[in-house]
C-alpha cells in the first residue's frame, strides 16, 4: 500500500483549491447558507462540466471518471477547507455509493449519467426520527401496487432532501429492508427543510404518503447496501473534517502572527504557542487516520470497517477541538457572528454526530476487534 498522492492527485488539489477560492469565498458561503436551496446552480454545473467532480467516482461506462476513494478524499478535503455550500456529499458520495453498492445495472444506467453531468441532484434517505443510519426498526413501509411499489412513512435528517431530484429511500418491504428510487417531484411526497446548527449543509424531513417508487437492487438487500455506503461515506466525511480542521489551524496561526498585545504578536506567548502546537499535532494525526482509511477503501482491505470507524472518531473530535481552539485564539472577535470561526465550529459540531458519534464508532471498532479475536481463537 503506497501512502503518497500521485502527481495527478496533487494537480487536482491545486486546481480545485483555486476554483473554490474563486467561487466559494467566505462571503459567498454566507450568502448561500441563507438561501432555501443552499447552493448556486451555476457553480454546481461548472463543477460537473469543467472539473467533473460529480462524476469522479462514477464508472466510465456511466459517464464518469471512474476514480477511487483517494481521489475523492482530495476533493472532500478541499471542500471541507472551503465550507463549500453544495449538495456534493449527498449526491456524489451517498447516492453514487448506494447505487453502485446495489449492483443494479438498470438503475445505474438510469441515474448515474445525470449525476455525473450535474443535471441530477440526489440523496440517500436512511434515518428516521431517531437519526440512526441503520436498517433496524424501520417504520417507513414499502408495499406492492400493481407492477410497482408505493412507500409510506417519514424520513428525517435527509441531506439536501428538499432539493433532490432523486431520493433513494430505504424502506421495510415484505422481503426485508429494501432500497427504492423516488422522483423528487413524485405525488404524495412532501418535503420540509429543517432548522439546523450548520446552515452550510441543508437537511430536510420527507413525508411519504403512497409515493410511487422503483425498487433498486434486490428486495431485502438494503442492509448490505447501507452498510457499504455508510462505510465509504464515513471515509469521505473524515476527509472533509480534516480539511476544515486544517483551515482552522491556518486561521489561528495567521491571527497569532498579526495580533499584537503588550507590544508583540500573541504568537510569541507560550500559551498560544502551546495551543498551536497541540492543534498541529492533532490535525496531522487526523490526516494520517483519514488517509489510511481512504487507502484501505481503495485497496478493498478487509479492515476497512475498523479503520473507517477509527478515522471518524478521531477526525470528529479533532475538528471540534481545533475549531473551538481557533475561537479561543481569536479572543473576543472569534465569538462574533461576523467572524468565520463560528462557521467552522458549527460544521465541526454537526459532522461530529453525522453518520454516528465518536463514542458509537469506538464501540463499533471494539466490537470488530473482539469478533476478530474470537474468530481467530
Amino acid at each position: 500500500m503506497a501512502f503518497a498522492f500521485s502527481d495527478e492527485q496533487q494537480e487536482l488539489r491545486r486546481g480545485l483549491r483555486r476554483f473554490l477560492e474563486e467561487r466559494s469565498p467566505a462571503h459567498e458561503v454566507r450568502r448561500l447558507m441563507e438561501t432555501e436551496a443552499g447552493y448556486d446552480p451555476a457553480v454546481w454545473a461548472q463543477m460537473a462540466r469543467e472539473l467533473g467532480l460529480q462524476g469522479l467516482a462514477v464508472p466510465a461506462e456511466y459517464g464518469g471518471a471512474g476514480f477511487g476513494p483517494v481521489d475523492q478524499l482530495v476533493v472532500l478535503e478541499e471542500m471541507g477547507r472551503a465550507l463549500l455550500c453544495a449538495p456534493y456529499f449527498a449526491t456524489a458520495v451517498l447516492a453514487v455509493s448506494a447505487l453502485r453498492a446495489s449492483g443494479d445495472e438498470t438503475a445505474q444506467r438510469q441515474w448515474l449519467p445525470g449525476i455525473a453531468d450535474g443535471t441530477t441532484v440526489a440523496t440517500l434517505a436512511v434515518p428516521e426520527d431517531d437519526g440512526a443510519w441503520t436498517t433496524d426498526r424501520l417504520r417507513t413501509r414499502a408495499r406492492r401496487a400493481g407492477d410497482g411499489w408505493v412507500l409510506d412513512g417519514r424520513k428525517s435528517f435527509v441531506l439536501d432532501g428538499a432539493i433532490a431530484d432523486l431520493v433513494l429511500v430505504v424502506a421495510e418491504a415484505d422481503g426485508g429492508p429494501s432500497l427504492f428510487a423516488v422522483d423528487g417531484r413524485a405525488p404524495g411526497l412532501s418535503r420540509r427543510s429543517l432548522q439546523t446548527l450548520d446552515s452550510t449543509r441543508k437537511q430536510a424531513v420527507l413525508v411519504l404518503e403512497g409515493v410511487p417508487a422503483q425498487l433498486v437492487g434486490e428486495e431485502g438487500a438494503a442492509a448490505g447496501i447501507v452498510e457499504r455506503t455508510v462505510t465509504l461515506a464515513i471515509v469521505a466525511l473524515a476527509a472533509e473534517q480534516v480539511g476544515g480542521a486544517q483551515r482552522c489551524l491556518e486561521m489561528s496561526v495567521e491571527y497569532a502572527k498579526l495580533r499584537v498585545q503588550f507590544g508583540r504578536p500573541i504568537g510569541s506567548f507560550q500559551a498560544i504557542k502551546h495551543k498551536c502546537a497541540d492543534m498541529l499535532l492533532a490535525v496531522e494525526s487526523a490526516k494520517s487516520a483519514a488517509y489510511y482509511a481512504a487507502w484501505a477503501a481503495a485497496d478493498g482491505s478487509a479492515e476497512l470497517p475498523l479503520v473507517a470507524s477509527l478515522a471518524k472518531a478521531l477526525c470528529s473530535e479533532t475538528y471540534f477541538h481545533v475549531a473551538a481552539e481557533n475561537i479561543q485564539i481569536h479572543g473576543g472577535i472569534g465569538f462574533t457572528w461576523e467572524h468565520d470561526a463560528h462557521l467552522y465550529y458549527r460544521r465541526a459540531k454537526s459532522t461530529e454526530v453525522m453518520l454516528g458519534s465518536p463514542t458509537q464508532h469506538r464501540e463499533m471498532a471494539a466490537a470488530y476487534l473482539i469478533d476478530g479475536a474470537m474468530a481467530s481463537s
